[in-house]
């Protein structure tokens, strides 16, 4: 994984909340299986508990902001140092009460309040196949 040329998103938020939640739908599995409301619960508190902890870490900063990082930044032991202040466009941290976030959506909503959906073209999306978008770009031929 070391050579990929994208930043897949890699932290320590989204495994370990990946790794919780597996174990959660593992639990609510077993509990269909063996037609068990307790652990059908149980197993639906483990991933409510997984996405908690997946924001607890994204709020400390093992987590990512939005979009693409800079390179220097893939590696999954970079922790984010951007995180204290909130990611522009991030819900969690519009949720946490983060500055950057809420003055981003108080930004956003002015935006989309002096303008017409029918006033500007569409943003083109183009990919290459690999899950990595390019806003912006020229559609080629």
């Amino acid at each position: 994984m070391a050579g990929h040329q994208y930043d897949e998103g890699h932290t320590v938020a989204g495994w370990t909340g990946v790794g919780i939640a597996t174990a959660g739908t593992a639990v609510m599995g077993v509990g269909v299986c063996a037609v068990s409301p307790a652990l059908l619960v149980g197993g639906g508190a483990v991933v409510a508990v997984s996405a908690l902890v997946t924001w607890a870490l994204h709020l400390t900063g093992w987590g990512k902001p939005p979009g693409v990082r800079p390179r220097a930044e893939w590696g999954m032991r970079v922790r984010d140092a951007s995180a204290r202040r909130g990611h522009p466009g991030c819900v969690g941290c519009l949720l946490a009460g983060r500055p950057a976030a809420r003055r981003a959506g108080r930004e956003a909503g002015r935006e989309a309040a002096g303008r017409s959906p029918l006033s500007e073209a569409e943003v083109s999306v183009v990919g290459d196949g690999t899950g990595m978008e390019v806003r912006g770009a020229a559609m080629g031929g």
